[in-house]
């Protein structure tokens, strides 16, 4: 046991009072202010850093995973291929992958089938083009805050405690959504959290100017290395020393392989660094429901949307309401890679259209209610159903 200090204890100002604040700017968190704010209520998105998009943006992790199944059919709707369409509208990357193909563009049902609904985008453009979307409908965006502390009474949250350069203030809320990645704002209110039991191996992608072309080198882990293997370096993704360790590391590596193509000039430049650690999954909730991967094809009548598995062709997965909360902190709910997934599909609701499906989720009922509790299920998907949301895989037809 380590040595310890005492905290003064403080009074704390409040900086604003809002409906709803979702704590993490990544796509999670964009969905879920978006959702929220179109639905008419005050919202905050409280992000650490000084950009939208979280490892989609920040991280450089730059390919939307598909929205489909690999088979021909859609699942993700709504937000989820909003922001899809958002991160290439001006052009998208990878120009030699027929992204997309018979998705985007008129194409056959062949096509759908041959490719999946997925795109590569330049994480910069979409960064910008998804804080000019949230700033149009009225969200109020705090860069620079990083979330500190939980205010609660033992069933509800009234504020969280944030740190930015002007000191220590509070944002109080009806409703709070935890996007942060990492369920900090759960670990905060005292919650049991789960861990990845194989540990994240390291990435360090980056762009660099070569040839003319400027290319994002996917360096370290891929996606795909991560699945139900076990690393011999695996990182839980949370100490501060380990991942300054795997930062000084990866940072090391990318010159190292920037240098095996010649030295820097006004050709050849290493033009952008990841600005977050790479690692994908840290944290999570235990929810009402475990997500498994058994749960392919199966039905839950509290489903809030729908999703694929990237990694192959084939399965259908229903998002119930239930995995977004835990039932005892009535006015948290959870969205993004820490909603409740057992590790062997916690590798397929991190990422991208999951992100956004369970944002927006959490973005309307956040609106809606300040006890998820005893939420209006139905009402809550009726609500999706009118915002362009698939609940159900019997609504779904190639």
């Amino acid at each position: 046991m380590g040595a310890f200090v005492k905290e003064q204890s403080r009074e704390t100002e409040v900086y604003g009072e809002y409906d709803v604040v979702v704590c993490g700017g990544g796509i999670a968190g964009i969905a879920a202010a978006l959702a929220a704010a179109r639905s008419g209520v005050k919202t905050a998105l409280v992000e650490n850093g000084y950009m939208l998009g979280g490892l989609a943006t920040a991280g450089l992790i730059a390919v939307y995973l598909p929205l489909c199944d690999g088979m021909g059919n859609q699942l993700s709707f709504g937000i989820a291929e909003e922001l899809l369409r958002l991160s290439v509208l001006h052009g998208g990357e990878n120009s030699e992958q027929k992204f997309a193909t018979g998705w985007l563009k008129e194409g056959t049902a062949e096509d759908r089938k041959k490719y999946r609904f997925e795109v590569q985008y330049n994480p910069h453009v979409f960064a910008i083009l998804a804080e000019q979307l949230l700033v149009k409908e009225g969200v109020e965006i705090l860069y620079g805050t990083s979330v500190v502390g939980a205010l609660t009474d033992g069933e509800k949250m009234h504020a969280v405690a944030v740190e930015t350069r002007a000191g220590r203030f509070a944002l109080k809320a009806k409703s709070f959504v935890d996007a942060t990645g990492d369920a900090a704002v759960y670990r905060l209110c005292d919650r049991p959290l789960g861990k990845f039991e194989f540990g994240n191996a390291l990435s360090w992608w980056y762009y660099e100017l070569y040839e003319g072309k400027i290319r994002l080198r996917l360096r370290g882990a891929r996606d795909i290395d991560s699945v139900n293997r076990k690393y011999k370096d695996g990182i839980d993704g949370l100490d501060a020393r380990e991942l300054t360790r795997v930062t000084v590391k990866g940072h090391s590596r990318i010159l190292d392989d920037f240098l095996t193509r010649g030295e820097a000039s006004d050709t050849h430049a290493i033009t952008t660094l990841s600005t977050i650690p790479q690692v994908r999954m840290t944290r999570r909730i235990f929810g009402q429901y475990e997500m498994e991967l058994a749960d392919d094809k199966k039905r839950f009548e509290d489903s809030v949307g729908l999703f694929g598995n990237w990694i192959k062709r084939g399965p259908q997965y229903e998002l119930p309401f239930s995995c977004l909360h835990d039932g005892k902190v009535k006015n948290l709910i959870c969205a993004g890679r820490c909603i409740s997934a057992k590790d062997d599909a916690w590798e397929i609701t991190r990422v991208i259209p999951v992100c956004a499906v369970s944002g927006e989720a959490a973005g309307v009922a956040a609106a809606m209610s300040d006890d998820f509790t005893a939420i209006d299920v139905g009402a809550l998907q009726s609500e999706l159903k009118k915002r362009g949301v698939k609940l159900h895989l019997d609504e779904i037809h190639a």
